[in-house]
This record gives structure tokens, C-alpha cells and sequence, in this order.
């Protein structure tokens, strides 16, 4: 099978410098570079800008993204340029700038604690239809976390998208995908091992970010303060989570149901994405009840180990594939994991 992605990329040979203001503020760390903000010169309108060496890969990368931005749900991508530094050949992507953040920061920086389960149904929807149309192009996106969900502007009526295609790739019907391209807490378990895998392992993602937004704290997680541990590997593998009582008690059976066809370890059983989209918690998500979450309490509780998994996240994404072997060990005494301190305080 090709990759789908022969069509050349409509890139501008002026320096980039000619049109924006490049400035020094880094906006986010992708897949395969960093994110930094950017000025048009004419309006003064910014941007985000992505460079990225010029190689096979960014070209898929780019190309995939470029292919899904007709999706309202899809961040955009206003310019890609063409230009040499220090005798290298660069791409420049000049994106939008989402200005509201990422997904689970926004939820943390709410004034109240009345994110309720309503409000989580929606914000699905909207990652389910991005998902929808990444799937119907026949691209697998393998990086669905919450770091790849970020909001157009801040407060009502913002609009939540999908970005960073580093990991993205064209596929099939069939189990074609074999590279272990992933992110720790989100990963499937055919991922993890040696066997071929599809666009399904998008849909666990999508049921490990659904985990989170319903209580606040991920299914699977390591107890050694590391990105990935042997135990947190065996238990996404069997497929072991739990709904504790004091997060999940008031948590709908709908929601609890769609999550288990989410977090299925069988992918062939998994739900698709047009079972999800068709699935009564997501298609009447207007109906679901207002039931108010634990998840902006518990998210704020866990704000400082977030940023120490992200940090550790960060460092595994940059070596760009997340091996066992390569994953760099905590002293465990000295690994300060409060939500294993949380969980282990509730047993």
C-alpha cells in the first residue's frame, strides 16, 4: 500500500522572514519540533510556527495535516515555506494560533468547580468528529492526548481542534501500521507490542482522554514515576482500570459503557468511529445529564505531578520513538507521585 500522500506540498520559496515576525516564545514542543510564535508583518496577526528539517517524514507530516484542515475541528495551517538555514533545508509551517490552550488547562483554570458531565460529552464530540474525519481520509493520527487539543480563543464559543501530525500516517482497512509510535498514558496495547495495528488505536486514546475528563486522573498509570513502567505496560495489556466509587459513583452507565468500548484490549471488539459518533452519550450529548465531576478539583490536586509527567512525556516524544529500554529510571524514593499518594490514601 503507498502512503496516500504523493501529492506535493504548495510550499513559498521567499524567506519566511519577508511576511512574519519570528519571535524567541515557545508555544508548545511537537513531535518532531518546536512551536513558537509569529507575527504577520502586514496585519500584525499572529501565529504559531512550526520548523521542521526537510525530510520525508515532515513532508508526511505536513501533507496528512494540510489534507484534514477542511475539518472545523482540524487546527489550520495559513502558509508553509521553503527556505535553507546554516545549509539545512527547512519547512516552516505557519499555523493558527490557539490562544485558548490545551484542553485539560482550561479545565483546571476554571473559576468554579462545575465541570459537569454534560460538558465532558460535548468536548468529546467535538475530538470525535476530528477523529471521524482523519478516519474517513484514512489517516491513523496516533498521538490523541490532551496536549494535542487545543482551544481557538478563550471563554464562550471557543473552538476545540486537533493538531500535531508528526505521528500521523496514511493506512487502510488493514492492520497496517507496525512503527511503536506513541505516548505513554494514552497508548494502545497492540502498540505496545510487536504486532500490526490500525486506526483503532486512536480510539483507545480517545477513551483514555474520555477516562480523565469524567474524574480527573488517567485509567493507566505508572507507580514508579517513570513515562512508562513493566506493571503499567501489563495493565494496559489485560485491560485493568477500575471506576472508584468516590470519582464514578454519580458518573452515568453510559458513559461507563462507552469507556469499556473504548479501553477494549481486543481491537477487532473495539468500537469504531462511527459506532462511537452513533454511540446515545455522544449523538444526544445535549441530553446527558448536568451531573457536576470531581475532574477540575482532582485536576488542579494533581497540577504538579501533570507538569512532571509531561516533563518526562516531553523527553520521550523528542526521542521520538518510546522504547523500554530507552525510558530513563526515577529513584522511586525520591518520586513524588501524588496521585498514586491519593489513591493509595482511598484504599
Amino acid at each position: 500500500m503507498g502512503d496516500g500522500v504523493s501529492k506535493p506540498i504548495d510550499t513559498k520559496k521567499v524567506l519566511i522572514t519577508e511576511d512574519y515576525i519570528i519571535s524567541k516564545q515557545v508555544l508548545g514542543l511537537g513531535i518532531n519540533g518546536k512551536v513558537v510564535e509569529c507575527y504577520k508583518r502586514d496585519t500584525g496577526e499572529k501565529y504559531a510556527l512550526k520548523v521542521l528539517r526537510d525530510v520525508a517524514k515532515a513532508r508526511r507530516e505536513i501533507t496528512l495535516h494540510v489534507k484534514s484542515v477542511s475539518c472545523r475541528h482540524i487546527v489550520q495551517i495559513k502558509d508553509v515555506y521553503e527556505n535553507v538555514y546554516s545549509g539545512n533545508k527547512c519547512l516552516l509551517v505557519v499555523m493558527e494560533c490557539m490562544l485558548g490552550g490545551e484542553l485539560f488547562t482550561s479545565i483546571q483554570e476554571r473559576a468554579d468547580n462545575a465541570f459537569n458531565e454534560r460538558e465532558a460529552a460535548a468536548i468529546m464530540k467535538d475530538i470525535v468528529v476530528a477523529i471521524a474525519f482523519l478516519h474517513g481520509q484514512g489517516i491513523a493520527h496516533r498521538d490523541i492526548k490532551p496536549e494535542n487539543l487545543l482551544y481557538d480563543k478563550k471563554g464562550p464559543g471557543a473552538i476545540l481542534k486537533l493538531t500535531d501530525f508528526g505521528f500521523a500516517k496514511h493506512t487502510g482497512s488493514d492492520k497496517s501500521l507496525n512503527t511503536p509510535c506513541y505516548t505513554p498514558y494514552y497508548v494502545a496495547p497492540e502498540v505496545l507490542g510487536p504486532e500490526k495495528y490500525d486506526m483503532s488505536c486512536d480510539l483507545w486514546s480517545l477513551g483514555v482522554i474520555m477516562y480523565i475528563l469524567l474524574c480527573g486522573y488517567p485509567p493507566f498509570y505508572s507507580n514508579h514515576g517513570m513515562p512508562i513502567s513493566p506493571g503499567m505496560k501489563k495493565r494496559i495489556r489485560n485491560g485493568k482500570y477500575e471506576f472508584p466509587d468516590a470519582e464514578w459513583s454519580r458518573v452515568s452507565s453510559q458513559a461507563k459503557h462507552l469507556i469499556q468500548k473504548l479501553l477494549n484490549t481486543d481491537p477487532d471488539q473495539r468500537y469504531n468511529i462511527n459506532e462511537v459518533l452513533k454511540h446515545p452519550w455522544i449523538d444526544q450529548n445535549t441530553a446527558v445529564p448536568q451531573t457536576p465531576l470531581c475532574t477540575t478539583g482532582i485536576l488542579r490536586e494533581e497540577i504538579e505531578n501533570w507538569v512532571d509527567v509531561k516533563e518526562e512525556l516531553d523527553r520521550a516524544i523528542a526521542e521520538r520513538r518510546i522504547d523500554e529500554e530507552q525510558v530513563k529510571l526515577k529513584n522511586v524514593q525520591a518520586s513524588s507521585n501524588k496521585l498514586l499518594e491519593r489513591r493509595r490514601h482511598k484504599k
